[in-house]
Protein backbone atom coordinates (compact mmCIF):
# COMPACT_ATOMS: atom_id res chain seq x y z
CA UNK A 1 0.00 0.00 0.00
CA UNK A 2 0.87 3.71 -0.92
CA UNK A 3 2.78 4.59 2.38
CA UNK A 4 1.28 8.16 2.98
CA UNK A 5 -2.38 6.38 2.59
CA UNK A 6 -0.61 3.57 5.00
CA UNK A 7 0.24 6.30 7.09
CA UNK A 8 -3.02 8.87 7.60
CA UNK A 9 -1.21 11.20 9.86
CA UNK A 10 1.10 12.29 7.06
CA UNK A 11 -2.02 12.51 4.75
CA UNK A 12 -2.58 16.13 5.95
CA UNK A 13 0.90 17.06 5.13
CA UNK A 14 1.06 16.09 1.68
CA UNK A 15 -2.80 17.26 0.75
CA UNK A 16 -1.32 20.69 2.22
CA UNK A 17 1.86 20.60 -0.15
CA UNK A 18 -0.27 20.50 -3.10
CA UNK A 19 -2.22 22.92 -2.14
CA UNK A 20 0.55 25.37 -1.65
CA UNK A 21 1.57 24.02 -5.12
CA UNK A 22 -1.56 25.15 -6.01
CA UNK A 23 -2.22 28.84 -4.79
CA UNK A 24 1.62 29.05 -6.55
CA UNK A 25 0.09 27.98 -9.70
CA UNK A 26 -2.90 30.14 -8.75
CA UNK A 27 -0.33 33.17 -8.98
CA UNK A 28 1.11 32.28 -12.22
CA UNK A 29 -2.22 32.43 -13.39
CA UNK A 30 -2.82 35.51 -12.10
CA UNK A 31 0.89 37.56 -13.20
CA UNK A 32 0.92 35.69 -16.75
CA UNK A 33 -2.79 35.51 -17.73
CA UNK A 34 -4.36 38.43 -15.83
CA UNK A 35 -6.65 36.12 -14.16
CA UNK A 36 -8.64 37.08 -11.33
CA UNK A 37 -7.71 35.36 -8.12
CA UNK A 38 -10.67 33.72 -7.46
CA UNK A 39 -10.43 31.96 -10.83
CA UNK A 40 -6.67 30.93 -10.46
CA UNK A 41 -7.47 29.85 -7.00
CA UNK A 42 -10.84 27.70 -7.99
CA UNK A 43 -9.08 25.96 -10.66
CA UNK A 44 -5.43 25.09 -9.54
CA UNK A 45 -5.98 24.15 -5.78
CA UNK A 46 -8.50 21.71 -7.17
CA UNK A 47 -6.70 20.69 -9.90
CA UNK A 48 -3.41 20.10 -7.64
CA UNK A 49 -4.82 17.97 -5.35
CA UNK A 50 -6.47 15.69 -7.86
CA UNK A 51 -3.07 15.62 -9.35
CA UNK A 52 -1.33 14.96 -6.04
CA UNK A 53 -3.29 11.64 -5.70
CA UNK A 54 -2.53 11.16 -9.33
CA UNK A 55 1.28 11.46 -8.53
CA UNK A 56 0.85 8.61 -6.16
CA UNK A 57 0.92 6.16 -8.91
CA UNK A 58 4.27 6.48 -9.51
CA UNK A 59 5.37 4.60 -6.20
CA UNK A 60 4.10 1.59 -8.05
CA UNK A 61 5.19 2.30 -11.32
CA UNK A 62 8.43 2.49 -9.71
CA UNK A 63 7.82 -0.86 -7.37
CA UNK A 64 7.07 -2.60 -10.60
CA UNK A 65 10.60 -1.67 -12.32
CA UNK A 66 13.30 -3.21 -9.24
CA UNK A 67 16.64 -1.77 -9.88
CA UNK A 68 18.13 -4.98 -10.17
CA UNK A 69 15.70 -5.63 -13.24
CA UNK A 70 15.67 -2.37 -14.97
CA UNK A 71 17.39 -1.76 -18.23
CA UNK A 72 17.62 2.23 -20.00
CA UNK A 73 15.69 1.34 -22.28
CA UNK A 74 12.74 -0.11 -20.55
CA UNK A 75 12.78 2.67 -18.02
CA UNK A 76 13.22 5.65 -20.35
CA UNK A 77 9.51 3.76 -22.18
CA UNK A 78 8.06 3.35 -18.90
CA UNK A 79 8.83 6.75 -16.94
CA UNK A 80 7.78 8.60 -20.39
CA UNK A 81 4.65 7.13 -21.41
CA UNK A 82 3.73 7.14 -17.54
CA UNK A 83 4.47 10.88 -17.20
CA UNK A 84 2.44 11.47 -20.87
CA UNK A 85 -0.59 9.43 -19.83
CA UNK A 86 -0.88 11.37 -16.03
CA UNK A 87 -0.29 14.49 -17.87
CA UNK A 88 -3.33 13.69 -21.16
CA UNK A 89 -5.51 12.63 -17.93
CA UNK A 90 -5.22 15.22 -15.39
CA UNK A 91 -5.32 18.05 -18.46
CA UNK A 92 -8.68 16.37 -19.96
CA UNK A 93 -9.77 16.78 -15.98
CA UNK A 94 -8.92 20.31 -15.70
CA UNK A 95 -10.45 21.10 -19.07
CA UNK A 96 -13.70 19.39 -17.87
CA UNK A 97 -14.09 21.07 -14.62
CA UNK A 98 -13.34 24.71 -16.34
CA UNK A 99 -15.87 23.82 -19.09
CA UNK A 100 -18.10 22.85 -16.43
CA UNK A 101 -17.60 25.89 -14.00
CA UNK A 102 -18.00 27.77 -16.92
CA UNK A 103 -21.05 25.88 -18.38
CA UNK A 104 -22.95 26.57 -14.77
CA UNK A 105 -22.83 30.43 -15.12
CA UNK A 106 -20.20 31.02 -12.68
CA UNK A 107 -19.10 33.94 -13.91
CA UNK A 108 -15.96 35.04 -13.58
CA UNK A 109 -14.79 31.98 -12.19
CA UNK A 110 -13.25 30.15 -15.05
CA UNK A 111 -10.03 30.72 -17.09
CA UNK A 112 -9.12 31.14 -20.60
CA UNK A 113 -7.66 28.13 -21.37
CA UNK A 114 -5.38 29.28 -24.37
CA UNK A 115 -3.35 26.97 -26.50
CA UNK A 116 -0.26 28.30 -25.21
CA UNK A 117 -1.56 28.05 -21.13
CA UNK A 118 -2.80 24.24 -22.17
CA UNK A 119 0.88 23.63 -23.53
CA UNK A 120 2.52 24.92 -20.80
CA UNK A 121 0.24 23.06 -18.30
CA UNK A 122 0.62 19.87 -20.22
CA UNK A 123 4.46 20.29 -20.30
CA UNK A 124 4.57 21.16 -15.98
CA UNK A 125 2.52 18.22 -15.55
CA UNK A 126 4.82 15.32 -17.68
CA UNK A 127 8.23 17.24 -15.69
CA UNK A 128 6.27 16.95 -12.25
CA UNK A 129 5.07 13.42 -12.95
CA UNK A 130 8.67 12.59 -14.55
CA UNK A 131 9.92 14.10 -10.45
CA UNK A 132 7.13 12.62 -8.52
CA UNK A 133 9.14 8.92 -10.51
CA UNK A 134 12.19 10.07 -8.85
CA UNK A 135 11.13 11.02 -5.85
CA UNK A 136 9.56 7.59 -5.66
CA UNK A 137 12.44 5.61 -6.73
CA UNK A 138 14.57 7.39 -4.02
CA UNK A 139 12.06 6.62 -1.09
CA UNK A 140 11.67 2.85 -2.85
CA UNK A 141 15.56 2.33 -2.07
CA UNK A 142 15.47 4.01 1.26
CA UNK A 143 12.80 1.20 2.23
CA UNK A 144 14.80 -1.38 0.28
CA UNK A 145 17.72 -0.16 2.71
CA UNK A 146 15.84 -0.21 6.11
CA UNK A 147 13.95 -3.43 5.11
CA UNK A 148 17.68 -4.56 4.75
CA UNK A 149 18.49 -3.41 7.34
CA UNK A 150 15.96 -5.10 9.50
CA UNK A 151 15.97 -8.50 7.97
CA UNK A 152 20.08 -8.44 8.56
CA UNK A 153 18.74 -7.52 12.41
CA UNK A 154 15.96 -10.36 11.99
CA UNK A 155 19.48 -12.67 10.76
CA UNK A 156 21.63 -11.83 13.46
CA UNK A 157 18.50 -12.35 16.44
CA UNK A 158 18.76 -16.01 14.57
CA UNK A 159 22.42 -16.30 14.16
CA UNK A 160 22.71 -15.55 18.11
CA UNK A 161 19.92 -18.08 18.84
CA UNK A 162 21.67 -20.51 16.60
CA UNK A 163 24.54 -19.73 18.52
CA UNK A 164 23.04 -20.02 21.90
CA UNK A 165 21.83 -23.78 20.29
CA UNK A 166 25.08 -24.91 19.44
CA UNK A 167 26.41 -23.78 23.04
CA UNK A 168 23.65 -25.58 24.77
CA UNK A 169 24.20 -28.75 22.45
CA UNK A 170 27.81 -28.79 23.55
CA UNK A 171 26.63 -28.60 27.36
CA UNK A 172 23.84 -30.32 26.72
CA UNK A 173 23.22 -32.29 29.85
CA UNK A 174 21.74 -35.53 29.08
CA UNK A 175 24.13 -36.02 26.81
CA UNK A 176 26.90 -35.81 29.15
CA UNK A 177 24.75 -37.57 31.79
CA UNK A 178 24.31 -40.83 29.42
CA UNK A 179 28.10 -40.48 28.43
CA UNK A 180 29.41 -40.33 31.93
CA UNK A 181 26.78 -43.23 33.43
CA UNK A 182 28.05 -44.96 30.78
CA UNK A 183 31.70 -44.23 31.83
CA UNK A 184 30.62 -45.03 35.48
CA UNK A 185 29.30 -48.55 34.40
CA UNK A 186 32.53 -49.13 31.83
CA UNK A 187 34.67 -48.55 34.68
CA UNK A 188 34.17 -51.84 36.81
CA UNK A 189 33.95 -54.11 33.56
CA UNK A 190 35.97 -52.51 31.08
CA UNK A 191 38.45 -49.75 32.14
CA UNK A 192 39.76 -49.11 28.40
CA UNK A 193 36.58 -48.57 26.73
CA UNK A 194 35.71 -46.07 30.07
CA UNK A 195 39.82 -44.56 29.22
CA UNK A 196 38.48 -44.46 24.75
CA UNK A 197 35.14 -42.75 25.43
CA UNK A 198 36.74 -40.25 28.30
CA UNK A 199 39.37 -38.95 24.96
CA UNK A 200 36.17 -39.18 22.59
CA UNK A 201 34.25 -36.65 25.13
CA UNK A 202 37.07 -34.26 25.36
CA UNK A 203 37.56 -34.62 21.52
CA UNK A 204 33.80 -33.78 20.95
CA UNK A 205 33.76 -30.95 23.56
CA UNK A 206 37.49 -29.37 22.90
CA UNK A 207 36.25 -29.36 18.95
CA UNK A 208 32.72 -28.33 19.36
CA UNK A 209 33.89 -25.46 21.00
CA UNK A 210 36.65 -24.64 18.56
CA UNK A 211 34.32 -24.87 15.54
CA UNK A 212 31.42 -22.76 16.92
CA UNK A 213 33.04 -19.55 16.68
CA UNK A 214 33.41 -19.95 12.87
CA UNK A 215 30.31 -19.06 10.07
CA UNK A 216 31.88 -21.46 7.97
CA UNK A 217 34.07 -24.43 8.16
CA UNK A 218 35.05 -27.43 6.16
CA UNK A 219 32.77 -30.54 5.63
CA UNK A 220 35.36 -32.88 7.01
CA UNK A 221 36.29 -30.89 10.10
CA UNK A 222 32.01 -31.42 10.50
CA UNK A 223 32.54 -34.79 10.09
CA UNK A 224 35.33 -35.54 12.70
CA UNK A 225 33.30 -33.61 15.12
CA UNK A 226 30.19 -36.06 14.33
CA UNK A 227 32.93 -39.22 14.39
CA UNK A 228 33.63 -38.07 17.89
CA UNK A 229 30.20 -38.22 18.79
CA UNK A 230 29.42 -41.27 17.05
CA UNK A 231 32.21 -42.67 19.05
CA UNK A 232 30.73 -41.81 22.54
CA UNK A 233 27.37 -43.28 21.03
CA UNK A 234 29.14 -46.42 19.96
CA UNK A 235 30.40 -47.36 23.42
CA UNK A 236 27.27 -46.60 24.97
CA UNK A 237 25.07 -48.57 22.66
CA UNK A 238 27.69 -51.21 21.69
CA UNK A 239 26.78 -53.20 18.81
CA UNK A 240 23.37 -51.60 18.66
CA UNK A 241 24.84 -48.36 16.67
CA UNK A 242 26.62 -49.14 13.43
CA UNK A 243 27.30 -46.18 10.67
CA UNK A 244 27.36 -46.11 7.17
CA UNK A 245 29.54 -42.81 6.01
CA UNK A 246 29.71 -42.73 2.16
CA UNK A 247 31.63 -39.33 1.56
CA UNK A 248 32.54 -38.08 -1.74
CA UNK A 249 36.13 -37.05 -1.51
CA UNK A 250 35.41 -33.48 -4.09
CA UNK A 251 33.11 -32.43 -0.79
CA UNK A 252 35.37 -32.76 2.14
CA UNK A 253 36.53 -29.57 1.53
CA UNK A 254 33.58 -27.43 1.07
CA UNK A 255 32.49 -24.89 3.02
CA UNK A 256 29.36 -25.88 5.77
CA UNK A 257 27.89 -24.43 8.65
CA UNK A 258 29.49 -25.73 11.79
CA UNK A 259 26.98 -27.90 14.11
CA UNK A 260 25.01 -28.42 11.35
CA UNK A 261 25.26 -31.64 10.57
CA UNK A 262 25.73 -33.00 14.27
CA UNK A 263 22.21 -32.34 15.77
CA UNK A 264 20.93 -34.27 12.89
CA UNK A 265 23.09 -37.41 14.03
CA UNK A 266 22.20 -36.59 17.48
CA UNK A 267 18.61 -36.81 16.13
CA UNK A 268 19.08 -39.81 14.69
CA UNK A 269 20.74 -41.70 17.65
CA UNK A 270 17.91 -39.77 20.00
CA UNK A 271 14.55 -40.65 18.38
CA UNK A 272 15.81 -43.60 15.98
CA UNK A 273 18.58 -46.06 17.47
CA UNK A 274 17.52 -45.44 20.84
CA UNK A 275 14.13 -46.49 20.53
CA UNK A 276 15.07 -49.97 18.65
CA UNK A 277 16.56 -53.03 21.03
CA UNK A 278 18.16 -54.52 17.83
CA UNK A 279 19.59 -51.26 16.94
CA UNK A 280 20.08 -49.89 13.45
CA UNK A 281 22.58 -47.74 10.73
CA UNK A 282 22.82 -44.57 10.92
CA UNK A 283 24.17 -43.53 7.48
CA UNK A 284 25.51 -40.25 5.82
CA UNK A 285 26.23 -39.33 2.46
CA UNK A 286 27.50 -36.53 1.02
CA UNK A 287 27.62 -35.68 -2.88
CA UNK A 288 29.02 -33.15 -5.54
CA UNK A 289 26.94 -32.53 -8.07
CA UNK A 290 27.56 -28.84 -10.48
CA UNK A 291 27.91 -26.14 -8.31
CA UNK A 292 26.05 -27.82 -5.15
CA UNK A 293 26.59 -30.06 -2.44
CA UNK A 294 23.73 -32.86 -1.44
CA UNK A 295 23.89 -34.23 2.02
CA UNK A 296 21.62 -36.87 3.41
CA UNK A 297 21.40 -38.59 6.86
CA UNK A 298 18.86 -41.61 7.66
CA UNK A 299 18.34 -43.93 10.40
CA UNK A 300 15.80 -46.65 11.00
CA UNK A 301 12.83 -45.59 13.23
CA UNK A 302 10.44 -47.41 15.18
CA UNK A 303 7.59 -48.33 13.89
CA UNK A 304 5.49 -47.62 16.92
CA UNK A 305 6.43 -44.42 17.73
CA UNK A 306 6.25 -43.71 21.49
CA UNK A 307 4.67 -40.63 22.92
CA UNK A 308 7.92 -38.81 23.59
CA UNK A 309 8.65 -38.70 19.70
CA UNK A 310 10.05 -35.85 19.01
CA UNK A 311 8.23 -32.54 17.16
CA UNK A 312 10.09 -31.30 14.51
CA UNK A 313 11.55 -28.68 16.47
CA UNK A 314 15.04 -28.76 15.78
CA UNK A 315 14.38 -29.77 12.06
CA UNK A 316 12.89 -26.63 12.00
CA UNK A 317 15.77 -24.49 13.50
CA UNK A 318 18.28 -25.87 11.43
CA UNK A 319 16.02 -25.00 8.12
CA UNK A 320 15.62 -21.20 9.71
CA UNK A 321 19.64 -20.92 10.48
CA UNK A 322 20.65 -22.55 6.93
CA UNK A 323 17.84 -19.83 5.08
CA UNK A 324 19.44 -17.32 6.73
CA UNK A 325 23.03 -18.22 5.99
CA UNK A 326 21.95 -19.15 2.40
CA UNK A 327 18.76 -17.72 1.30
CA UNK A 328 16.48 -19.15 -1.03
CA UNK A 329 19.06 -21.10 -2.85
CA UNK A 330 19.29 -23.71 0.03
CA UNK A 331 16.82 -27.08 0.42
CA UNK A 332 16.65 -29.25 3.33
CA UNK A 333 13.46 -32.14 3.34
CA UNK A 334 12.44 -34.23 5.78
CA UNK A 335 10.40 -37.67 5.27
CA UNK A 336 9.27 -40.19 7.48
CA UNK A 337 7.72 -43.41 6.58
CA UNK A 338 6.92 -46.55 8.66
CA UNK A 339 10.25 -47.73 9.30
CA UNK A 340 13.42 -45.04 8.53
CA UNK A 341 14.02 -41.60 8.75
CA UNK A 342 15.63 -39.38 5.90
CA UNK A 343 16.91 -35.63 5.82
CA UNK A 344 18.11 -34.34 2.33
CA UNK A 345 20.19 -31.03 2.40
CA UNK A 346 20.87 -29.11 -0.64
CA UNK A 347 23.39 -25.90 -0.24
CA UNK A 348 25.88 -23.98 -2.58
CA UNK A 349 28.86 -25.39 -2.86
CA UNK A 350 31.79 -23.05 -1.58
CA UNK A 351 35.30 -23.61 -1.31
Amino acid sequence: MYPILFQLRYLPWYLCAWAIAGVALAWILVITQGTNWNAALLFSVPALLVYGFMATSAYYICRSLPLANRTAQRVIFSFSSASLLSAFVWLCLCLLFNNLVIAIGLQGLGIAMTPQLIAVLFSVACLAYLVSLLTHDVLIAFENIRDAELKRSAAQVLARDAELQVLRSQINPHFLFNSLNSISALTAIDASAARAMIIELGSFFRKSLALSSNTYIALSEELALCEHYLAIEKIRFDNRLTTDIAIEPESLSAKVPPMFLQPLVENAIKHGICNLSEGGVVSIMSAVHETWLYMTISNPIDSQPSSAAGTGTGLKNLKARLENLYGDRVRMTWQKNQTSFRVEIIIPLDF
